[in-house]
């Protein structure tokens, strides 16, 4: 029996303890207290469920738990009586008068308001991203270090500065205002799409991919999906995660090096993925929101998942795209995908006019990937000698061994073409 019990607790772990934390932030009103006592009430359920069994509702035993737990710290931290109503007359949220509905309160509000907190643009991008996998994703924080291939203890000061951050700042867990949100939710989707991206490509390590920060940034993304109907930024970027996620089956080869999108068995790719991705897609087109940066880079994914084959792919209406993104979204990154685009689209020649300039950009300097598409390029177009060079520069870059080997073999072949 405690071995069933303790199973079904860590399953609900994942799920039920983001929910128990931003209710219980919202009541204690810090995410230290908050955290501390969610455990707490898991450790009373292993406790109380292995003498008595698991109750009809464990989500609701939970919560009511700590609940309890939050008002008896509340009145142990306030010793008497009296004091107790001073300060339960100065806060707006009361012990005695709010807790119904705190508990029973606005549950998408509640878990909003933990995503704002542990997304705020006061923490740095890295803390954001592990206080949002500790708090928002219910991950530990020996699985947060092994997803990032970070050392534990480094993990945890990371979230332990994060919160100190937070607290010394006096960030009030509540929801932004109507004219704050959307430059907050700018922010909680930054931090998703990073947490995707270092899933999708790692970027240290001995693996290309790392699944299980794609898995959890999916789970964000459909969370804020649910959280904030009809922003179709949002469903943007749900979209785009599903369709690159899609293709993580394919992007391995049997010895564990990278296949690039171009090369990919398209039948290897997950079917139920794409067409959730193109469905996300079809709804932001009916709610008039192709504007927007992840909009348009859901569109361009779009493109490939529609394309059976690598050549049936649209290159100019990705170009097109491209384009657009450029004007709204400009960035170094942004460019260089164009310059790629634009290759496949209109030749080598075209997407070096775009790509050679970045060269000269110094916040490109340490960018591994600049130099990759560089040399490529210069491949296609019969320049053995200097794709060389780059590929070879590339793989100095790289932090992550098999994208080295990958650049490396790719100077090899340039030497042997150049050489014939």
């Amino acid at each position: 029996m405690g071995t069933e019990v303790d199973r079904r607790v860590a399953a609900l772990w994942r799920v039920e303890s983001p929910r128990v934390t931003a209710r219980l932030a919202r009541l204690v009103g810090d995410l230290d207290t908050a955290e501390e006592l969610a455990q707490d009430a898991f450790v009373a359920a292993l406790e109380r469920w292995r003498r008595d069994g698991i109750p009809d509702n464990p989500a609701a035993w939970l919560t009511k738990t700590a609940r309890d737990l939050a008002v008896d710290r509340l009145r142990r931290r306030d010793t008497g009586r009296a004091k107790y109503r001073v300060v339960a007359a100065s806060t707006p949220l009361t012990v005695e008068h709010d807790l119904d509905e705190v508990v029973d309160g606005d549950l998408a509000d509640d878990l909003l308001g933990l995503v704002f907190m542990s997304c705020h643009p006061i923490l740095s991008a890295d803390a954001r991203s592990a206080l949002t996998l500790k708090l928002v994703c219910g991950l530990r924080t020996e699985d947060v270090a092994r997803a990032f291939l970070a050392p534990e203890a480094t993990i945890a000061q990371r979230i332990v500065r994060a919160k100190r951050t937070l607290a010394a700042a006096n960030v009030r867990f509540e929801l932004p205002g109507p004219k704050e949100r959307p430059a907050r939710l700018d922010a909680v989707r930054e931090v998703i799409y990073l947490v995707f991206n270092e899933g999708h490509t790692a970027t240290t390590g001995d693996s290309w991919i790392t699944p299980e920060l794609c898995a959890e940034a999916l789970r964000l993304g459909r969370m804020l999906a649910t959280l904030t109907p009809g922003d179709t930024e949002t469903l943007g970027l749900l979209a785009l995660m599903e369709i690159q996620a899609s293709r993580l089956p394919a992007r391995l080869a049997a010895d564990g090096s990278p296949v690039l999108l171009m090369d990919q068995d398209r039948s290897r790719w997950d079917q139920l993925l794409v067409r959730s991705g193109l469905a996300h897609v079809e709804q932001v087109d009916a709610l008039g929101g192709t504007v927007g940066p992840y909009a348009l880079q859901a569109a361009i994914a779009a493109c490939h998942a529609r394309a059976r084959v690598a050549e049936d792919t649209d290159w100019e209406r990705i170009t097109a795209l491209y384009d657009g993104l450029a004007q709204i979204s400009p960035s170094p990154v942004v460019e260089l995908n164009r310059g790629v685009a634009t290759a496949q689209a209109f030749g080598p020649e075209a997407g070096l006019e775009i790509v050679l300039p970045l060269l000269e950009r110094t916040d490109l300097r340490g960018y591994h990937l600049l130099p990759a598409v560089v040399g490529d390029l210069l491949c296609r177009n019969g320049s053995h000698e200097e794709a060389r060079e780059h590929f070879l520069r590339s793989a100095a870059l790289t932090k992550n061994t098999r994208e080295r080997a990958t650049m490396q073999d790719r100077a090899a072949q340039c030497a042997s073409g150049h050489g014939a």
